[in-house]
């Protein structure tokens, strides 16, 4: 079944990965997981710039971002990333996974305005439907 967005079309994710930060394990994963589930994903990799994630969203109409992070390097770029993707008049919902997210960094993405937040062991499942629910909810 292929995840759609609010207004019938594919759901596209982009996935990367913000500065010097190389481990992409768990991008690749999560790209995985969300091809099988029939969403589109844009891999931009590693060695993202803010500016660079949100360029690629705009020129490929992601639904939704999702950043991985294995460093706190993603705690830097944040406030930049988040501008990024607000320009334009549009929001583009931001996703962030890794292992290395406490409960207390969870709550401040949150409060920032990070769409969703996943720590190591979130089931796949969780990000799938997380994945449709912010592309239906903001419908690109």
């Amino acid at each position: 079944m292929e995840a759609e967005a609010r207004n019938g079309k594919r759901v596209r994710v982009l996935i990367a990965i913000l500065g010097l930060d190389q481990h992409e394990t768990g991008a690749l994963a999560v790209s995985a997981i969300l091809r099988d589930a029939g969403v589109e994903v844009i891999y931009l990799g590693r060695f993202a710039s803010p500016e660079s994630v949100a360029a690629a969203a705009v020129e490929e109409s992601a639904d939704v971002v999702g950043i991985s992070c294995h460093s706190w390097e993603y705690i830097h770029y944040l406030d930049d990333l988040l501008r990024a993707l607000e320009r334009g008049g549009e929001r583009i919902p931001l996703m962030i996974g890794g292992s290395v997210i406490s409960p207390s960094d969870k709550a401040l993405l949150l409060e920032k305005g990070v769409s969703a937040v996943f720590g190591a062991g979130t089931s796949s499942g969780d990000i799938v439907a997380t994945v449709r629910k912010l592309a239906g909810a903001f419908g690109s």
